[in-house]
């Protein structure tokens, strides 16, 4: 009986502890508290322009809310100056209630010169201070593009050669003194060709501007590290194939070359008949290649076909320096059975049709040139850390005299 009555007395205890907090909740219900919005900021990158422009950054919230919510902003210096290439700005953002967007205008100064080719310039947009909100994303990079400008000058000291030699015409020339590549002669090819054109090269070759342009009369081919068609760099390859052929003659070609690990620059030329024949029948005349790993020497190589490939090639180093720091000139003097190869008028190769054996010497028929700036392939090896891009060869001109 005494457990009965126990029992019963905890179980009544039990029943108004109930109904307390039952009571108690109806009066006062328990509201969970309000989730608030964040705020992200997104990032903004747009050319530079003759005249001052406007730089939108858009402020986005994850929901809207009944409340008024506010932030302060300011803007941070980074590679881009306020003084030169924005105004300095700060303030406060309020998006209003039910509202989910709000913007801000930075002033981007003008520049007379802003085909002036040079690294992207950026600053930064902070964000702080959030008042009924959070900031899931409180800065955004502004960036104003100038890596895509067509006007890159560099330094002409070097080798140069004469415009006139005793004996010779001149037949054709490319000084590089227009606006644009002359596409009567050119080609722009696109692509890796077959297995990195033969060479496991990594580059992806193209026709934009951002790779081949023409500037204070030089030639600039550009290889870049980017991300384009499923490869990590890109860079350009032009030929004067079907359009421009020639047979004999000296050749001059005033350049300044990419050193870098990974690099392979080459000015060279083809057979004209490579589509019938194939490759090493037509013949190959390396009148220049540079190996990055290998700054200060460059190359020159011929190329045939002797019931297999066979080549003959030599270097030559300079004493001081590297082949990025001045221009030099390489040269073909190239006559029926023989061709000499130059630097700076430096004697450094010579083929002849002994060397190859007379049925198997290609070199006696139209060939065509070709210029590139590879990255990558079995030669080079890939580039690393080492390697800075943008890496850029500069042709001043190429002359033919016969």
């Amino acid at each position: 009986m005494k457990k009965r009555i126990v029992f019963l007395t905890i179980l009544s205890l039990t029943f108004c502890i109930l109904l307390i907090a039952c009571k108690k909740g109806g009066d006062n219900p328990i509201v969970p508290p309000a989730v608030i919005p964040s705020v992200t900021i997104q990032d903004v990158s747009q050319p530079r322009g003759v005249t001052a422009t406007t730089m939108e950054f858009y402020v986005t919230t994850n929901k809207t809310t009944a409340n008024n919510i506010s932030f302060d902003y300011s803007l941070i210096e980074g590679t881009a100056k306020s003084a030169k290439d924005f105004d300095m700005a700060s303030g406060t953002i309020t998006i209003p209630a039910n509202q989910s967007q709000g913007k801000i205008n930075v002033q981007i100064k003008s520049d007379a010169s802003s085909d002036l080719r040079q690294p992207n310039l950026q600053f930064t947009v902070q964000l702080s201070n959030p008042k009924s909100c959070t900031l899931e994303k409180a800065s955004a990079t502004g960036t104003i593009q100038t890596e895509d400008g067509t006007y890159l000058p560099t330094d002409d000291t070097g080798y140069s050669t004469p415009s006139t030699y005793p004996g010779y015409n001149l037949v054709w020339s490319d000084e590089f003194s227009g606006k644009n590549l002359d596409m009567s002669v050119w080609n722009q090819e696109i692509g890796n060709g077959t297995s990195g054109w033969g060479n496991h090269e990594l580059e992806y070759y193209t026709n934009s501007l951002k790779n081949s342009f023409l500037s204070d009369g030089k030639l600039i081919i550009e290889a870049r590290k980017e991300a384009i068609v499923g490869y990590n760099y890109s860079s350009a390859r032009l030929t004067t194939q079907n359009k421009k052929t020639f047979k004999f003659g000296r050749i001059d070609i005033r350049a300044k070359l990419p050193v870098a690990k990974g690099m392979w620059p080459a000015l060279w030329m083809l057979g004209a008949n490579i589509s019938s024949v194939g490759w090493p029948a037509c013949g190959e005349m390396d009148i220049m290649e540079l190996v990055g790993s290998a700054p200060s020497t460059v190359k020159a190589t011929m190329h045939w076909n002797a019931g297999g490939h066979a080549s003959k090639g030599a270097d030559y180093s300079l004493s001081s320096g590297n082949f990025s720091q001045q221009f030099h000139v390489f040269s073909l003097v190239w006559t029926q059975d023989n061709i000499k190869c130059y630097v700076d008028d430096n004697l450094i190769n010579t083929v002849t049709s002994t060397d190859t054996g007379a049925p198997n010497y290609p070199f006696n028929a139209d060939q065509f040139f070709i210029f590139n700036v590879a990255t990558g392939g079995d030669w080079p090896g890939p580039p690393d850390s080492t390697t800075p891009f943008p890496q850029r060869m500069f042709v001043d001109y190429v002359r033919v005299f016969q």
